[in-house]
């Protein structure tokens, strides 16, 4: 089939006629104001590696062995890094104009991992993605089959809260002694808050704002020299410090609040670190059912330990970009992969498909969808793909993970790593090396801090030190290679049709097709095994085709245990062809390029009118709305309706004027 060519601007996706491409516009700074925190820092972004995807989750359902550990933020650093960072810019260096260029050029393609086939013989067209990031919105859908939307601002009444003005009360400095007092930071006993105008509703205000923004704090009235002063201290030593907010939680409310989090160009734990910061709690005691995508307006659920709706709601004074509101309390938290899916609304900009090609296009995704493809950002973007990565970790190759991981590569980076890159082939010392990152957090940090820790000859303990979930994306990312180009190839040998000997799924058990079942069935109900020790695999030459592939790898098919338990794959099936949910779609004509084409949900609190079109415009574009279910990819539903080429690779090979 026909794919559709693809030319880019600065900033957005621009999609032609003929062999096409997908590129993602560059991010916009986030703004925060500094209304609630002196330092008004989010936080060092992990630079190298990062798991973001617009449906992530490992490929595996595995949320049983998880446990609640990974329904919380995975930003657990330890408290020497974090202060060792603090003060740090986002990123060391800026990067040469040409350096976007270069790593595009060094990337993979589509061909590379597997993606080749599609299910609609229409004509692609081109059209413009993410021009502006209110054209790509995702709103969570809950394990209530609920559409997540941020429609209520308003804070539960509790006549456990104190009083609005609590939260104002307290200047930067105040809060500042408060907080290394609360952590015992500092070496005083207490803090003394003079009361300037002197009521006895000030002192009470003030009284309740200590004790709401800084559990574990007590506080008294005293008299000095005819002054009056605040003074707080700890109420029972360090111990009160380990669980300080039960000290001050209401016992009639549940321990979880509950709340919808609208957030534009931060991930989901990004935005948590920024929360987390402003409210000086641990990112750990949140949970949520899914992170979603950094380049997109998302729409999602979260809770939260002991944090009330009304120092929540405060936050929206502070932040931009981010907001805050549905609260309700709860008795139980939020779990990774409770989610039912995602709901997408989607923008595709200066189309230039006739009204009939875009009825073709979305009538197929519509009624028979798109093949279930492992979307390129679940393998990286630099000229060392994740799932080399994961293969090598399979083979028991340390030294090979190792070298991978901290190679220099070809394409750009920024610079303290390409420095840090660098010093690692001249030395092999992590000490040294690890000197040239000023943001340790991110995967080569972790990595070179775990082998001056445990030195060179157990590499297998330094790569411990990496988050359970990096560490799992890495071989996730080669199951999801080796599904894609068997998938591929089942579709090159079989067509789009059942034929016996394919996968079905009965409940939770993995069946074959026989042959006088095969009318019983359609390609919508087929499955495809991700390779593991607790899986079939197809009965005809597909099997053999995994065999093969894997023994390519040097592994074995029928030995997929590892030695260290975490690396073990059980496997899991995944559905050939997903059939979005709730399709529907316009075209839209307009003049004006820069406009929104529909409200968000912030519009709509603000009391904004949606946008009015004429019947005819300068420009047309294509709004798309569709949900899709847990670990699938938007972008593969919008390669399948312009036939378009998803890689950054092809972007630039195909696209290199805008870069000048």
């Amino acid at each position: 089939m026909e794919m559709t060519n693809v030319s880019l601007k600065r900033g957005c996706l621009v999609v032609e006629d003929n062999d096409g491409v997908a590129s993602w516009e560059e991010a916009k700074k986030q703004k925060v104001s500094e209304c609630c925190l002196n330092d008004s820092r989010d936080g060092v972004e992990n630079e190298g590696l990062h798991s973001r995807e617009d449906e992530p989750g490992p490929p595996e359902a595995e949320s049983t062995e998880k446990d609640e550990e990974n329904s919380s933020a995975h930003v657990r650093e330890e408290e020497e890094e974090e202060e060792e960072e603090e003060g740090l810019p986002e990123t060391g260096e800026e990067e040469e104009p040409e350096s976007f260029a270069d790593m595009m050029k060094h990337g993979l393609t589509e061909l590379d991992v597997g993606i080749t086939k599609f299910v609609s013989p229409h004509e692609g067209f081109s059209g413009i993605l993410k021009e502006r990031y209110s054209d790509f919105v995702v709103h969570e859908i809950g394990k209530d089959g609920r559409i997540s939307h941020l429609d209520d601002l308003s804070v539960p009444v509790d006549e456990e809260d104190p009083p609005e003005d609590a939260l104002t009360v307290l200047t930067a400095e105040d809060r500042q002694q408060l907080e290394e007092l609360q952590l015992f930071k500092n070496k005083e006993t207490s803090v003394a808050i003079e009361v300037i105008e002197d009521t006895k509703e000030k002192r009470t205000i003030i009284h309740q704002a200590i004790k709401s923004l800084f559990p574990g704090l007590e506080t008294k009235t005293e008299d000095r020299e005819g002054r009056k002063y605040i003074v707080a201290y700890h109420a029972a030593g360090k111990k009160a410090l380990a669980n300080p907010r039960k000290h001050s939680w209401p016992k009639s409310r549940g321990s979880y609040c509950h709340f919808v989090l609208y957030k534009e160009n931060k991930d989901t734990m990004d935005a948590i670190n920024v929360l987390s910061k402003y409210l000086r709690v641990k990112p750990n005691i949140f949970s949520y059912m899914g992170t979603k995508d950094k380049r997109a307006i998302t729409v999602q659920e979260i809770a939260v330990l002991k944090i009330s709706a009304q120092r929540l709601a405060h936050l929206n004074k502070c932040l931009m970009n981010f907001k805050l509101g549905n609260f309700s309390y709860q008795k139980t938290p939020l779990k990774l992969g409770e989610l039912q899916g995602n709901h997408f609304t989607v923008v595709l900009r200066n189309i230039t498909g006739t009204d009939e090609q875009v009825q073709q296009a979305m009538q197929s995704l519509k009624e028979t969808g798109f093949i279930n493809y492992y979307g390129m950002q679940r393998f990286g973007t630099t000229a060392v793909p994740t799932y080399q990565v994961g293969r090598a970790i399979l083979q028991n190759a340390w030294t090979e993970v190792m070298d991978l991981i901290l190679k220099p590569r070809s394409g750009a980076e920024k610079g303290y790593l390409v420095k840090c890159r660098e010093e690692w082939a001249k030395t092999k010392d992590p000490a040294s090396a690890l000197k040239k990152l000023p943001v340790k957090r991110c995967v080569e940090g972790q990595l070179l801090r775990g082998l001056s820790k445990y030195g060179m000859k157990n590499i297998v303990s330094a790569f411990g030190i990496i988050p359970r979930n990096n560490r799992l994306m890495y071989i996730h990312s080669y199951q999801s290679y080796v599904w894609n180009n068997m998938v591929s190839k089942r579709i090159e040998d079989y067509g789009l049709k059942p034929v016996p000997g394919d996968l079905v799924l009965k409940g939770a058990t993995a069946t074959y097709i026989e042959e006088d079942d095969v009318d019983n069935y359609s390609i919508h109900d087929m499955v495809m095994p991700l390779p593991g020790f607790d899986v079939i695999y197809p009965k005809h030459k597909i099997s053999e085709a995994y065999r093969e592939m894997l023994a390519t790898d040097s592994l074995d098919i029928d030995n997929m245990r590892h030695t260290i338990r975490d690396y073990s794959l059980s496997g899991a099936y995944r559905k050939i062809i997903i059939r979005p949910q709730n399709v529907s779609w316009e075209v839209i004509a307009y003049d004006d390029p820069k406009i929104p084409l529909f409200n968000t949900d912030v519009d709509n609190l603000e009391g904004k009118p949606p946008p009015v079109f004429a019947s005819e415009g300068r420009y047309r574009a294509l709004k798309m709305d569709f949900s899709l279910p847990p670990s699938t990819y938007a972008t593969m539903a919008i390669r399948e309706v312009l036939k378009m080429d998803t890689s950054i690779k092809k972007q630039t090979q195909l696209n290199t004027n805008w870069l000048r």
